[in-house]
């Protein structure tokens, strides 16, 4: 229920007379609820909290004091949304600290003037009524904002998949390895997160270096047909011409560089570097160690794994678990230990993703 929807005041005190005197000074503008105690001030509040504007309450009262309700609000969360002017002719400093603490929007102290008690009154309700506006605001703002995001998110990714798809046509695979690259990628970031948490990878960077992982192979565009659809093994300079698809992503990258953009970052180091190894034997860059980004060791492993268990032009495909001890013997190159840890940790999330039949396509948007 809006701010502006709100036109009833509660009134808490055990004295009639000064419920009566209240009630006087409102009842003409505003539906006036009435409380004797602080127990009933509590239901009335339960069951009205949508209607009710402002509430005066009387410090001391039969039941629950003042205090008490005030207290029952603050950690029920009415006080957000329903501002509290505590009448009190018995006050200490002690008690206004506390009232002030538990959310009281005001004190007066009795006896009170009509005429100041209806400013002051006004004066509250205005402002919450304008803070309840303003929030309101923000919030339609903050969330058609993260809807916007979202929304280009998505589309975003479309585009990147679309992109990177262009490779999976010109090499005639199946359609699913980016799907797959991504699955992999996903699964081993959650792995390297729990055992290796001070590589300080937050859940936002993780769903862009997955995206990012999809273009690791874009530069394959470049590629001739020749080499990259060849059947049998490449020669020295097809071979020398194949590596080199590692500097063509990455020169199709810097089109639509943007040096402040991390994820275009992740896009060129994944691109650059997946074929880097551990001991400074991958390329292009013959980079060692800890010179290789950890997303590009990442998708480097996990490409090295769907490679090996996937049919391709020139061979067919291994088993999972041929394909596993094969990266963990150090067959297909030099993996760092962390990332091999991972690996290990993953195996047999990776067998089942890897034997099942159903599409990876469907498995990322779960």
């Amino acid at each position: 229920m809006e701010a502006m929807e709100k036109n009833t005041i509660l009134i808490a005190d055990d004295a009639e007379i000064n419920r009566e005197m209240l009630k006087f000074i409102f009842d003409e503008q505003y539906s006036i609820i009435e409380a004797r105690d602080g127990e009933e001030a509590i239901s009335c509040i339960m069951e009205n909290s949508d209607k009710i504007c402002l509430t005066f309450l009387d410090l001391l009262m039969p039941k629950k004091s003042g205090l008490d309700v005030l207290r029952f609000m603050n950690e029920a969360d009415y006080i957000d949304f329903i501002p509290v002017i505590m009448i009190t002719g018995e006050a200490t400093d002690e008690t206004d600290e506390k009232a002030y603490e538990y959310g009281a929007s005001d004190i007066i102290y009795k006896p009170f003037a009509p005429n100041v008690v209806m400013r002051r009154a006004k004066n509250i309700m205005e402002l919450f009524e304008h803070r309840i506006y303003l929030e309101q605001k923000l919030e339609k703002r903050t969330r058609q904002l993260r809807e916007s995001r979202e929304k280009l998110e998505r589309s975003n990714e479309f585009l990147i998949n679309a992109l990177s798809s262009v490779v999976e046509f010109r090499s005639l695979e199946s359609g699913e390895h980016i799907q797959r690259i991504k699955y992999f990628t996903r699964l081993l970031l959650k792995h390297i997160m729990e055992m290796y948490p001070g590589y300080g990878i937050t859940e936002e960077q993780a769903a862009l270096i997955v995206n990012a992982s999809a273009l690791h192979d874009i530069g394959k565009i470049a590629i001739p047909d020749s080499i990259l659809l060849k059947p049998g093994r490449l020669s020295e300079d097809e071979f020398a011409e194949m590596k080199k698809h590692t500097m063509y992503g990455c020169e199709l990258l810097e089109k639509f560089k943007q040096d402040d953009n991390e994820f275009y970052h992740y896009c060129y180091d994944i691109c650059r570097y997946h074929h880097e190894r551990h001991d400074g034997n991958g390329y292009p860059d013959n980079l060692k160690g800890d010179e290789i980004p950890i997303w590009a060791q990442v998708v480097a492993i996990v490409d090295v794994y769907d490679a090996l268990v996937s049919k391709r032009v020139y061979k067919d495909p291994f088993a999972a678990e041929e394909a596993a001890r094969m990266i963990i013997d150090g067959e297909c190159g030099e993996f760092s230990p962390e990332v091999l840890d991972c690996f290990v940790n993953a195996k047999q999330e990776l067998f089942t993703m890897t034997e099942d039949e159903f599409s990876f396509a469907d498995v990322m948007v779960r």
